[in-house]
């Protein structure tokens, strides 16, 4: 109820400061938002989209066909976002309140981004607050509402973290006359988004750079899938990114305290993990391709010596194949190994937009990538077909079959085995206003 309470609080106060400004409202355009100008060149602008959508999986298990059928609000996004030129300052907030996670199985993020930033110059950019991080791999940094197909990948939803709370500093700057260099590094709180519970471990600190290597991508490109610009020439960014969390309480940093150890004074320990990965965009004349690497690890202390159960009782037992082996029970409870994202995707004049994605997760000998019910599942292949009503991301209608291949031992959530492989259709739609 607190957050409603909240929520509701802040749309009074967006709606008072608009009011104060006395804004001009521009000429709208159906999927670019309401967009104000007052007579300081100040912006103001009110978007948000919704995603109905339609989820159905079918599976052998125990010999008989199984399905699973679920409807749902995939997202239901607000956002109001400001830009003060005159004081070099931008603003946003964004929340959700669709009640779904973004990635895996993270838990119910309801506020977004709640950010100010101060641009000394147009080079650079200074942000605090709650954001996206630059270090996560580029599908992640890339708007819900342009996806190509009606879900992220596999990658994403394994080690990504949808928004974490700190100082993310950024530039842009000329190599050459056609190559760009786009800079990025962070400071957060190394447990996800903000949290009322305190934190845990360290900071989590990080960085990534792209080149961008025949210049910027037209309308925000960068940050969107599908072509939708129709590129005239060819645009191609290269991304690297690397962080280290120093102390995680979770699986991959993404929610604070949900797994505790204790060394042998009773103070808390944690392991550290590192992510690195490599990524690239390519668009021309309405292709588009995508392609992400990511490869993560952990280093687990030795001053662990204890564990800390969900009912809060603790446990000296670190068993893995009936020997005491703390480190590599540690490890199995986190997101280890590596994964490759492909996806690709042509957008014909009539707006009509093939889709396909490969996706390849290899999990560590010990991670929770192993875990039968909810990973298990090395490879993802889908197809997908896109209809879009508009010439922007203002309405559109997706569909997608994705075939996954298990590995042995894997179950539903039941427990129950899966035979060979899973069959999972997506269907969605998307208006944006």
């Amino acid at each position: 109820m607190k957050k409603h309470y909240i929520y509701t609080l802040l749309f009074i106060i967006i709606g008072l400061s608009l009011k104060a400004q006395n804004p001009q409202l521009n000429k709208y355009t159906l999927g670019e938002g309401l967009k104000f100008t007052d007579k300081n060149n100040s912006t103001y602008t009110l978007t948000g989209f919704i995603q109905p959508s339609l989820e159905i999986k079918k599976y052998n298990a125990d010999s008989n066909d199984e399905s699973y059928l679920r409807f749902r609000m995939r997202r239901l996004r607000f956002r109001f976002a400001g830009d003060l030129p005159k004081y070099k300052i931008e603003y946003r907030f964004q929340a959700d309140f669709s009640g779904t996670p973004e990635v895996g199985d993270e838990t119910n993020l309801a506020l977004f981004d709640a950010w100010v930033a101060y641009n000394p110059n147009k080079y650079l950019q200074i942000k605090f607050g709650q954001s996206s991080n630059p270090t996560e791999n580029l599908e992640l940094l890339m708007t819900s509402n342009s996806l190509q197909l009606p879900e992220r990948s596999r990658l994403t939803s394994a080690f990504a973290v949808a928004r974490e709370f700190g100082i993310f500093v950024s530039g842009e700057f000329k190599a050459t006359k056609t190559i760009i260099l786009k800079p990025a590094i962070s400071i957060t709180n190394g447990d996800g988004p903000n949290t009322f519970n305190s934190n845990a471990g360290g900071f989590k600190y990080g960085g990534r750079l792209d080149i961008l290597t025949f210049g910027k991508f037209n309308h925000f490109g960068q940050f969107r899938q599908v072509d939708m610009a129709r590129e005239l020439t060819p645009k191609l960014l290269i991304g690297l990114t690397y962080s280290k969390n120093n102390g995680v309480s979770s699986r991959r940093g993404e929610a604070a305290r949900t797994i505790l150890y204790l060394d042998n004074t009773g103070k808390e320990a944690f392991p550290d993990y590192t992510k690195f990965g490599i990524d690239f965009l390519f668009k021309y004349k309405g292709l588009c391709v995508l392609g992400e690497y990511v490869q993560s690890s952990a280093n687990v202390p030795n001053s662990i010596t204890t564990r800390v159960r969900n009912d809060g009782t603790t446990s000296n037992s670190f068993l893995v194949n009936n020997i005491q082996d703390v480190s590599n029970y540690v490890k199995g409870r986190m997101m280890l190994g590596k994964v490759y994202n492909i996806q690709a995707g042509y957008l014909f004049k009539n707006r009509i937009s093939i889709d396909a994605r490969y996706t390849y997760l290899k999990a560590d000998e010990h991670s929770f990538l192993n875990n039968p019910t909810f990973y298990n599942r090395p490879k993802y292949y889908t197809i997908g077909l896109s209809k879009y009503l508009m010439r922007n991301y203002g309405f559109k209608i997706q569909g997608s079959l994705t075939y996954v291949e298990l590995a042995p031992g894997s179950t539903d959530i039941n427990s129950a085995p899966i035979n060979n492989h899973e069959l999972i259709t997506n269907i969605m739609t998307t208006f944006t206003f």
